[in-house]
């Protein structure tokens, strides 16, 4: 009986044992039921887990390679916050770093008194940007109309100056002055004040009585 044991055994053992493969795939169908994914996080949810993971590991590598470990890191980002700062203090929100390379003039054409009159009314208001800006091209657009400088379209504030001073010597340095001032207001970011306006104002007023010579008048002028 126990030598016979074995053979009856081994004849009827069943093998109880699934297939790996088969197996796998049957999980796999099973788990791929929406019922078992319904608290899974969206897309965007997953977006931002992937985005935070990344910076927790530049994070702990920029920790572990600066000075002092965690607390290193912190001072020098602080001290680097302070400079951006420094410097964003210094010189202002950045402008267009070109400052001849426009038309003190927009679109609209206008007299030299519809520019006096609303350089004029800016300054009531205070507005010294605006006033300065205006009383340029009342400066500009005077002298379009006397014929000293030729109507052109995209001349430039310094172009304007550098030409009106052939046939107006004496006003040469002032009329240079008044267009850096323009350049500075319009593309520079820095601010006018009643003086610099008080200048340009002057500046037009004593334009208005100079009398020019007319053999160094700007190329097309009449007269």
């Amino acid at each position: 009986m126990t030598a016979a044991w074995p053979k009856v055994h081994a004849a009827d053992d069943v093998p109880l044992d699934t297939p790996r493969v088969p197996a796998r795939e049957a999980a796999e169908r099973e788990l791929s039921r929406p019922m078992y994914h319904e608290n899974d996080p969206n897309l965007l949810q997953r977006a931002l887990d992937s985005f935070w993971d990344w910076v927790g590991r530049v994070f702990d590598s920029a920790s572990g390679a600066a000075p002092g470990g965690t607390v290193g890191l912190v001072v020098v980002a602080v001290v680097v916050v302070a400079l951006v700062g420094a410097l964003w203090w210094r010189l202002g929100t950045p402008q267009r770093a070109l400052t001849t390379s426009a038309s003190p003039f927009d679109d609209r054409t206008r007299s030299s008194a519809e520019h006096r009159a609303a350089s004029e009314k800016h300054a009531a208001a205070g507005l010294w940007n605006q006033a300065v800006q205006e009383r340029m091209r009342a400066i500009v657009r005077s002298l379009e109309e006397r014929t000293l400088l030729d109507p052109r379209p995209g001349r430039t504030a310094d172009e304007a100056a550098a030409e009106a001073g052939l046939p107006l010597p004496g006003h040469a340095d002032e009329l240079r002055a008044a267009a850096r001032t323009f350049d500075d207001v319009t593309y520079g970011g820095r601010t006018a004040d009643q003086r610099a306006y008080q200048r340009l104002k002057d500046l037009d007023t004593s334009l208005e009585r100079a009398k020019p010579r007319l053999s160094d008048a700007a190329p097309g002028a009449v007269g």
